[in-house]
């Protein structure tokens, strides 16, 4: 049984003994025994363990992880300190510094935003070393379809950033929601000057969250 350690435990209970989330699991038992997989399986729900339910303040959904070595650590377009910014963390950055003038840091880990309430979830969870979308398919879409459902049925308003295509494809799932919805071109070299830079999403959360005296504090240490 996975243990997360906070409120996201009561809350996904009863997803972890559902028969999909079953094959899920003996699906990955099998990947990390023959293939390297990413991340280690001892960070997969750290996008949960960092933000409980109750403190999100945001929501930004990436597609996968990063399938090279070292990046990957359970939080969407973050890596850990020490490894080389991904060029779609490096535009992020751009635009957080063009948005709203704070600059980027020494690192890429975004562990700074989860803490404070920025829901970094990727919609599948694992991959396999070099193989992007490996894992595509296989459950995880399920299950992390369900967090955003939860998130959507919360009373205290939040923001949900989309960036891109596939994270648009959530929208179905927040219809009718409070809370509010920012959609952009994914942040990737091959589309940021479609319509992410300039998007201004960090300092227009901010304004919708100031209303609720939940303001985030983009600076990352």
């Amino acid at each position: 049984m996975v243990t997360i350690g906070n409120d996201w435990d009561s809350l996904l209970s009863e997803e972890f003994e559902k028969q999909y989330y079953l094959d899920l699991r003996e699906f990955l038992i099998g990947e990390y025994r023959s293939h390297t997989v990413y991340p280690s399986k001892y960070d997969i729900f750290n996008a949960l363990r960092l933000t409980p339910y109750d403190s999100v303040k945001a929501v930004i959904i990436g597609q996968d992880p990063y399938h090279g070595p070292g990046q990957a650590h359970g939080l969407c377009f973050s890596v850990k300190k020490g490894v080389p910014k991904p060029p779609s963390l490096v535009n992020i950055f751009k635009e957080l510094k063009s948005d709203v003038g704070i600059a980027a840091p020494p690192h890429g880990c975004l562990e700074d935003w989860a803490r404070q309430g920025v829901l970094l979830l990727n919609a599948v969870l694992t991959v396999r070393a070099g193989e992007a979308n490996s894992h595509k398919g296989k459950g995880w879409e399920i299950f992390t379809d369900r967090i955003i459902a939860l998130l959507a049925e919360r009373e205290r308003p939040m923001v949900f950033m989309l960036w891109g295509a596939n994270a648009q494809k959530k929208e179905g799932l927040l219809s009718g929601s409070r809370h509010l919805i920012l959609k952009a071109a994914h942040p990737s070299p091959l589309s940021a000057h479609n319509g992410f830079f300039g998007c201004g999403h960090f300092s227009k959360a901010n304004e919708f969250l100031d209303g609720f005296g939940q303001k985030i504090d983009w600076a990352i240490e």
